[in-house]
């Protein structure tokens, strides 16, 4: 199938035709779930889910099955007095329970809130004591992590009969849902309420709120059909994880919104478990983070020297991909990679599209406006630049019609310029409506697709009685694009020792997440600073820089 010309394609572009695609209307408002499950459920045997459990054995699920098991969900939820607008949450890890979890809350008008399963006790506490979470559904690995959250929401446990005895008393996930009625007519919300619940790191102060509004899910397909360039035929797995937008957005309601079997691997990311992914099932279409292809490309001795997949198509978001990693999936995975650009609060918002010919694609950049958007660089008087000119990438939000972001939650920050969205992202005007990226105008960290707010990690360093202050900023690394580093200024009465270093390090682990620790540790004396006492994080990430290139 010749792909469409993206000029064209791009002027043409209309929202209705999309929202043609839809059961429900941007009019009278949709249900996400009837949009993913109940649309494709004609067929009772294509299957909506195959998911690869830790210990190798697999399970499919089809459509039919999702909207039962969602439907009973939906009416357990309603006999806690749980409904509408309401946030629940899920603390686990990519098995068929999480996406019961997900599909009954939107199901229901319910509002689903993703948990991190690296996530320690602090970083929940913060995020379900803001969002007035109604309920935690959680299973033994994890259910420790709720201990310490203050005000802890009522919790649900998957396998309840496995977790410690201190639990015994807590409902059980099969015997309170699977023995509900699978009936449950689906509740449409209007366009501008929101079915997700996100968190997004910033520099200053805590994680900001995003509430996706219903809407968005017509951003969601034209990515997915049109930059994934998702067909019909394809077996498409995105290897991101649900805890995070990515994989949210785009290995879970992306793929179904299109009728696709989406696929889920239990165990956490290794070169080993994706090459045995790209195997067994016969993956034709790939999405993950360039840390992903980065390890694989590491991992190369595990291929055959004549070893061949069945990919079609790859995809990469979350930072620029280099020569070296795009010549290495073409020779060795089969198939072209595509880098995508976007944020939590956006989705994707520029892209190189599979399904589309572009007049160009360069190697690192971050490609073309997504159909249904505008996105453009400003200078510093918030005038759009010219061809070869650096400038903050912004989206115009009279031009795009797709732009769906309502602003913070908790109104933390003001994301706005008159007409424009500020990204806080600095590129590079290739004249032509395409954009390289070439670094933050804040300090946010992206360390192996992760994006980390310093503050978030500096704030749980300074709960250890140890610590006076600290100053953290991400240092460059072959592997993973970045790794935290902390440049920590300890109190009298301590020793700056290895052992301290240690301690701290599984502090953050514990309180934060096991994402987000630092895994470099320097003790200063003091920290560079402002006048008015704020920390130069630029030189902190100077210093960091230099110590590489010393090496």
């Amino acid at each position: 199938m010749s792909a469409q010309n993206y000029q064209k394609f791009y002027d043409q572009f209309s929202v209705e035709s999309v929202e043609q695609e839809m059961l429900g209307t941007l009019e009278k408002g949709f249900n996400v779930c009837e949009e993913m499950i109940d649309k494709w459920c004609s067929d009772p045997t294509a299957v909506a889910l195959r998911h690869e459990s830790v210990n190798g054995t697999s399970s499919a699920y089809t459509f039919v099955e999702l909207r039962d098991r969602a439907a009973q969900f939906a009416n357990y939820l309603t006999s806690q007095g749980i409904g509408q607008g309401d946030r629940v949450s899920a603390l686990l890890p990519r098995s068929a329970e999480l996406m019961v979890v997900i599909l009954g809350t939107l199901r229901v008008g319910g509002v689903y809130q993703p948990l991190f399963t690296a996530f320690g006790s602090g970083a929940i506490e913060y995020r379900v004591q803001q969002a007035d979470t109604r309920l935690i559904v959680t299973d033994p690995a994890n259910r420790s992590k709720l201990d310490d959250v203050e005000g802890c929401p009522a919790v649900l446990l998957v396998n309840a009969a496995q977790a410690p005895e201190q639990y015994a008393q807590e409902p059980d996930f099969v015997t309170s849902v699977y023995n509900q009625s699978t009936e449950f007519v689906p509740v449409r919300v209007g366009k501008d309420e929101p079915f997700l619940q996100m968190f997004t790191s910033g520099t200053v102060g805590k994680s900001k709120g995003v509430a996706v509004p219903t809407r968005a899910i017509l951003s969601f397909y034209v990515y997915m059909r049109y930059a994934i360039g998702l067909v019909p035929e394809d077996k498409f797995w995105n290897v991101a994880d649900p805890g995070w937008a990515y994989g949210l957005y785009y290995a879970v309601v992306g793929p179904l919104l299109l009728g696709n079997t989406t696929h889920f691997c239990e165990a956490g990311f290794t070169p080993e478990t994706t090459y045995q992914m790209l195997r067994k099932y016969g993956i034709t279409n790939l999405a993950a983070a360039p840390t992903a292809y980065r390890m694989l490309m590491a991992n190369d001795d595990q291929l055959g020297a004549d070893e061949r997949f069945n990919l079609r198509l790859a995809s990469s978001a979350g930072e620029p991909l280099n020569p070296e990693v795009i010549s290495w999936v073409k020779r060795r995975l089969g198939c072209p990679v595509m880098d995508h650009y976007g944020q939590t609060e956006t989705g994707m918002t520029a892209c190189n599209h599979h399904a589309l010919e572009q007049s160009v694609v360069r190697v690192g950049s971050m490609g073309f406006s997504m159909p249904g958007h505008r996105v453009v660089a400003l200078d510093a008087d918030f005038n759009e630049v010219n061809e070869g000119e650096q400038g903050q990438l912004a989206v115009d939000i009279s031009n795009s019609p797709l732009f769906f972001f309502p602003g913070y939650t908790w109104q933390e920050k003001e994301p706005y310029h008159g007409n424009y969205y500020l990204t806080g992202d600095v590129v590079l005007s290739h004249g032509d409506g395409s954009f390289s990226f070439t670094g933050r105008d804040d300090d946010i960290i992206t360390t192996a697709g992760y994006r980390v707010g310093p503050a978030d990690v500096e704030s749980t360093l300074l709960e250890h009685d140890s610590v006076a202050e600290s100053g953290v900023v991400g240092k460059p690394d072959q592997k993973r694009g970045a790794i935290i580093k902390a440049y920590v200024v300890i109190k009298s009465g301590f020793a700056p020792t290895e052992e301290l270093a240690e301690t701290l390090q599984t502090h953050v682990r514990s309180r934060l997440s096991t994402h987000a620790f630092p895994r470099e540790i320097e003790f200063v004396d003091e920290l560079p600073k402002t006048p008015s006492g704020k920390i130069q994080r630029f030189v902190l990430r100077n210093r960091a820089r230099d110590e590489v290139d010393a090496y």
